[in-house]
C-alpha cells in the first residue's frame, strides 16, 4: 500500500469523466489499497480513483465511526439503480476542496449496484450519511464536484479561495 497525492480544485483532472473498469485485477485491487490508506491519512471517508488522477470508476469508503474498527466498502463501477424521493440534507465536505464545507440536498436513500473488491457483483441499499456519501463519490466519477451544487457566487469564491491557496503553497 502507498499513500498518493489528492488533487484539490481547481484541476482540470477532477473534472474527467472516469471509464469502465474491465475487469477487476491486481492493478486495481492495488489501486483500492492505495486509495484506502491515502483516504485514512486524510482523515476522510471516502474517495474517488479521480481524486489521485486515475480515471478509473473506483471508490472506496469508511464511515464508520468507532475509533480503531475499520469497515472498508469498496466501488468498482458503480451504478446508481433507485433514489428515494425524499432528500436529505448534510453537511458535506471533500478532500479534493480542503476546508470548505457547505450543506447539500441529495436523496436520502438509493440502491446502488456494482464489482466489490474481488469483482462479484453487488448490490446495496444505502440510506443516511451512506447514501449521501455513495452519491457525492460518484458524481466525481461524472467530473462533479460537491460545490457545483452551490450558487455561481458561493462556488466561485471557494474556488478563488482555494487558487490563492495553491499559488501561496511554495514546493521546496
Amino acid at each position: 500500500m502507498a499513500k498518493r497525492t489528492i488533487l484539490t480544485e481547481p484541476n482540470k483532472l477532477l473534472r474527467i469523466i472516469s471509464k469502465p473498469v474491465d475487469q477487476v485485477g491486481k492493478e486495481e485491487q492495488k489501486l483500492m489499497d492505495d486509495m484506502l490508506e491515502t483516504m485514512y491519512h486524510a482523515n476522510g471517508i471516502g474517495l474517488a480513483a479521480i481524486q489521485i488522477g486515475v480515471p478509473k470508476r473506483i471508490i472506496v469508503m469508511d464511515i464508520s465511526k468507532e475509533e480503531g474498527k475499520k469497515e472498508p466498502k469498496y466501488f468498482v463501477n458503480p451504478v446508481i439503480k433507485n433514489k428515494d424521493q425524499l432528500n436529505n440534507t448534510y453537511e458535506e465536505g471533500c478532500l479534493s476542496v480542503p476546508n470548505q464545507f457547505a450543506e447539500i440536498d441529495r436523496p436520502s436513500k438509493c440502491e446502488v449496484e456494482y464489482l466489490d473488491y474481488f469483482g462479484k457483483k453487488k448490490v446495496l441499499k444505502a440510506d443516511g450519511l451512506l447514501a449521501t456519501c455513495i452519491q457525492h463519490e460518484m458524481d466525481h466519477l461524472e467530473g462533479i464536484l460537491f460545490i457545483d451544487y452551490l450558487s455561481k457566487l458561493k462556488k466561485s469564491m471557494i474556488v478563488k479561495k482555494l487558487s490563492k491557496l495553491k499559488s501561496n503553497t511554495t514546493v521546496l
